[in-house]
């Protein structure tokens, strides 16, 4: 947006000041006081909830642990710098390997016989068996005349006493590991604090004070002190000052809207500060959103398991792909998740978001989305663009070809020549793009469409050798006119009848053109009644986004198109276009039931294109197949154990050999270690098929700096 959001919404009502992020309350909510309306509600964690290990006891995300959990107390948490993936907020790094500790049965062991000798030996000097000679620092650093009285000689001597009995036993106690027990058993069960931020306190705003706006920090500072501003407002106004930053002009605007509108400041076009319901837990300090956690698992690198996993714009910037079959959580713990986050942060003019999904099975509330389109239904408030909002016909034939025939064909630049060849000639006759029924009649060469087309651009020759040309092809056998018509006949439907409407008819279009502004977008498919129009649609819509998300001028917000259900849906053009994505500031999420909806030819270039891989419970073998390759292999540590019996010709040696095995049933063995360097896969098909836990996914990521993380197994947040 070009605003950055400092200039002010059209819609100040936007219901009552939002609470910070976490999930929604477990149960109905209570019309709460007068004097509460500006507080954070009290929310009750899941039954069963057990805080992550790697939080301890820091502050969770307002709103989501019990009590409330101020918007001040939140900034204050540490974010330290974490690799991709790494839930920042609170987040202590851990060693890089596991430290080697002994077990539990030899510690007690040693340190009861570390502590035996040293009384021993106390007791020993106590007696006097080892003689006195252990008492000639005392007589040495104190003076004779205290040898003369009792009294003091006998303080002098017992606190001598007491210094060197401490001594023994604080030496004594270091070769039997106490301090190592009191740390395994003692203090690993305490909650270490959070270390206090460094610095300025972020809830006064110190880079607006710093920038010598006291006057405006401080109208800030207040609101978060009250209780007025959340969390999606602070990432708001915090982008609206990087606006400011770039662009000085802007500081007038940006001053006086907060002194009049305060935490509500540099809204959403909307005016709304806040989802109605959210299910996941975010940080919009970082941009995060928490999907689970690493699990505690041998195949997870040491220093990230029981760590939090998480998404963010940086991440998402390379584009994901999901694969797993129906039930595996791709919905609920990725997709949702994903696109609640990327809706907060288009409310805080951060980002702009495309959900596609299947009609029924949505992806939050309406009132969660500024444009809800209902393919097919009379109750959808907008029109799908079929053209994609360009007036180029050449670009609205490409991006229409692969829509219809990307997945037939590998090469749709004849499909696109045969549609530029009738929609270039229609638009300088008529002003506006062809619809659907007009479209297909024109490209199944209909005569009387043709004619009334040909007499309408007579005064134009260069589209008058257009269609010539085109009814040159039609006579070929291989036209590919005849494949459009086929295809295009399936969005040709009653159902669809004013959808793809080119002519205004008093219902607005949604354009993806519109990726300028931070829009949540939901787009609901017929797939039940009408499953091919619905894959037409989401190739219509890929191939959408990618243009304009390639051809923005503005690309300062993030761009993201979320596909629920991928199939049928990508091309080689298309494959071609997300590579791209990455420097467009843009991003693509794709979810499939199986690698099997992808041409076999584009299986590998699509794990090879995106740069976030996310394989589910109850994989293919197959499919395993495909992700262990682009995971590659690592070198690991094996150790090779072998026991070989002992045979003595000695008689003495033979005997006690004999004792032994009456004893213990086992012959006397000698074993042997051999500790290799081999190459494995890090997660071969057959484990990604069998011995993937439900619930759990494998999850590798890739940063838009290159930075990459191995594949994780982690455990997906309900």
């Amino acid at each position: 947006m070009e605003t950055d959001g400092t200039y002010e919404s059209r819609d100040t009502r936007g219901g009552a000041v939002p609470r910070p992020a976490g999930p929604p309350p477990t149960s109905a909510p209570t019309t709460p006081p007068a004097s509460a309306a500006h507080t954070t509600p009290v929310v009750p964690p899941p039954p069963g909830h057990v805080p992550p290990a790697h939080l301890g006891a820091v502050p969770p995300p307002p709103g989501h642990a019990p009590g409330r959990v101020a918007v001040a107390d939140w900034l204050r948490v540490p974010r330290p710098a974490a690799e991709p993936g790494v839930w920042r907020l609170g987040h202590r790094p851990r060693p890089a390997e596991e430290p080697e500790e002994v077990p539990a049965r030899r510690l007690f062991t040693g340190a009861v016989i570390a502590l035996l000798s040293g009384w021993l030996l106390w007791s020993l000097l106590w007696n006097g068996y080892l003689g006195r000679y252990w008492l000639w620092p005392l007589v040495v650093l104190t003076p004779d005349s205290w040898r003369t009285d009792a009294d003091t000689w006998g303080i002098a001597s017992y606190t001598y006493y007491a210094i060197v009995g401490g001594g023994f036993l604080v030496f004594f106690a270091r070769i039997g590991h106490v301090p190592d027990i009191w740390r395994r058993y003692t203090r690993k069960k305490e909650a270490p604090a959070p270390p206090p931020p460094s610095g300025a306190d972020p809830a006064d705003w110190p880079e607006i004070r710093d920038a010598g706006l006291a006057d405006t920090a401080q109208t800030l500072a207040e609101a978060v002190r009250q209780g007025l501003l959340g969390d999606v407002d602070y990432a708001r106004i915090g982008r609206a000052w990087q606006g400011v930053r770039t662009r000085p002009d802007r500081l007038p605007a940006f001053t006086e809207a907060v002194r009049t509108r305060g935490a509500a400041a540099c809204g959403h076009p909307s005016g709304k500060r806040d989802l109605p319901v959210r299910t996941a837990t975010h940080d919009l300090a970082t941009g995060q959103v928490l999907i689970g956690t690493a699990a505690d698992h041998p195949r997870n690198p040491y220093a990230r398991r029981t760590t939090g996993v998480a998404l963010e714009q940086d991440v998402l910037g390379t584009s994901l792909l999901a694969v797993g079959p129906a039930g595996s959580g791709k919905t609920a713990r990725l997709i949702r998740p994903v696109v609640e986050s990327l809706c907060l942060q288009a409310l805080a003019n951060r980002a702009a978001v495309v959900a596609v999904t299947a009609h029924g099975a949505t992806l939050g509330a309406d009132e969660a989305f500024d444009v809800v389109v209902s393919v097919g239904r009379p109750e959808s408030t907008h029109d799908l663009d079929l053209y994609g909002g360009t007036d180029d016909p050449d670009e609205a034939a490409r991006i229409l070809a692969e829509a219809l025939v990307g997945d037939l064909v590998a090469d749709s630049r004849r499909a696109a020549t045969a549609l530029a060849q009738l929609i270039g000639p229609f638009r300088a006759a008529y002003g506006h793009f062809p619809a659907v029924p007009e479209l297909r009649e024109l490209l199944s060469g209909t005569p009387a469409a043709l004619d009334t087309l040909r007499a309408a651009v007579a005064a134009h020759p260069a589209q008058l050798r257009e269609l010539d040309a085109r009814q040159r092809q039609a006579e070929r056998g291989d036209d590919a006119g005849v494949l459009l018509a086929e295809r295009i006949a399936f969005l040709d439907r009653p159902a669809f009848a004013a959808f793809f409407a080119t002519v205004p008819d008093g219902r607005p279009q949604f354009s993806l053109r519109a990726l300028e502004h931070p829009l949540r977008v939901r787009v609901d498919l017929p797939e039940r009644g009408h499953a091919e129009a619905s894959r037409i649609v989401s190739r219509l819509l890929l191939s959408q986004f990618t243009e304009a998300a390639l051809g923005r001028r503005d690309r300062s917000l993030f761009a993201c198109l979320v596909l629920d259900d991928a199939t049928h849906t990508v091309t080689g053009e298309a494959l071609r276009a997300v590579q791209r994505l990455r420097s467009a500031h843009a991003g693509v999420v794709l979810a499939l039931r199986s690698l099997e909806d992808v041409p076999e030819a584009l299986r590998g270039p699509l794990l090879g294109a995106v740069g976030c891989r996310m394989a589910f419970a109850g994989l293919a073998p197959w499919d395993g197949g495909r992700f262990a390759d682009t995971w590659g292999t690592e070198w690991v540590q094996t150790r090779d154990v072998t026991n070989r019996q002992i045979i003595s010709d000695e008689p003495l040696t033979k005997a006690l050999h004999a004792m032994r095995r009456i004893a213990t049933g086992k012959a006397t063995t000698a074993e042997a270690v051999t500790v290799r360097e081999v190459e494995r896969q890090r997660w071969s098909a057959s484990d990604l098929a069998h011995a993937v836990p439900p619930g759990h996914a494998v999850l590798s990521l890739t940063h838009v700096r290159g930075e990459h993380t191995p594949p994780l197994l982690v455990e997906l947040r309900g």
